[in-house]
C-alpha cells in the first residue's frame, strides 16, 4: 500500500516536471519550435517517458487548463437546487487560485499570450464548459432549453472565465472577479422569464 502511494506521487512529479518543461519551452521557443524531445530534456525524462503521460505535444500544452475545465463542467453538473451558475463560477475562480502553483499559472499565460493556435485552442476546450452552462442558465432563468439567450450567457461567461484567469493572482484578480460575476449576473438575470 505504502509502495502504491510512493508511485503515485513519483508518477504525479515525472507529469508535473513535463507539463512545467513543456510550457517554459513553448512560451520561450515557441510551441512549433519546441519537439517533444526539447521537452523530455528539460523535464530530465526519456521521450518515452513523455508519451508515457501525454499522447501529443498539443496534450501537454492545454493539460491544466483542460483538467480546469474539467472541474468547472463537474461543479456546474453538481450544483445544488439553490446555488446559482454565477454562485459557481464565483466560487471556482476563487478556488482556482489556490490549487493552481503560481508558477505554473505564469508560464501557462505566457504561453497563450506567445501562441496564439494554442491561445484558439484553449477557447475551443471550453465547449463542454458552454454547454453545461448553457444547461444550467436556462434552469436558472426559466428558458428554454436550447434557446439563444442562454448559449449567448454562457459563451459570454466562457470568454469572461479566460479573461479573470489570465489575470495574476491578488488584488487585481479580486476586482477582477468581483467585476465578472456583477457583469454576469446582470446578463443572466435579463433572461429571466418570472
Amino acid at each position: 500500500m505504502e509502495t502504491a502511494g510512493l508511485r503515485e506521487r513519483h508518477k504525479a512529479k515525472r507529469k508535473a516536471a513535463i507539463i512545467l518543461a513543456g510550457l517554459s519551452l513553448f512560451a520561450e521557443r515557441g510551441y512549433q519550435a519546441t519537439t517533444v524531445a526539447d521537452i523530455a530534456a528539460e523535464a530530465d525524462v526519456s521521450p518515452r517517458t513523455v508519451a508515457t503521460y501525454f499522447a501529443s505535444k498539443q496534450d501537454i500544452a492545454m493539460s491544466p487548463f483542460s483538467e480546469g475545465m474539467d472541474d468547472l463542467v463537474r461543479v456546474l453538473s453538481e450544483r445544488g437546487p439553490d446555488e446559482t451558475v454565477t454562485q459557481i463560477m464565483g466560487q471556482w475562480l476563487r478556488a482556482s487560485d489556490r490549487f493552481t502553483d503560481p508558477e505554473l499559472k505564469r508560464l501557462m499565460t505566457r504561453t497563450f499570450e506567445a501562441n496564439p493556435e494554442l491561445d484558439a485552442l484553449r477557447t475551443a476546450r471550453m465547449a463542454d464548459a458552454i454547454r453545461v452552462g448553457a444547461e444550467a442558465i436556462a434552469r436558472d432563468t426559466g428558458t428554454a432549453p436550447g434557446s439563444a439567450g442562454p448559449r449567448i450567457a454562457a459563451a459570454a461567461a466562457a470568454a469572461i472565465l479566460i479573461q479573470v484567469t489570465d489575470t495574476p493572482p491578488g488584488s487585481a484578480r479580486d476586482e477582477a472577479t468581483t467585476a465578472a460575476l456583477r457583469f454576469l449576473e446582470a446578463g443572466i438575470g435579463t433572461l429571466a422569464t418570472d
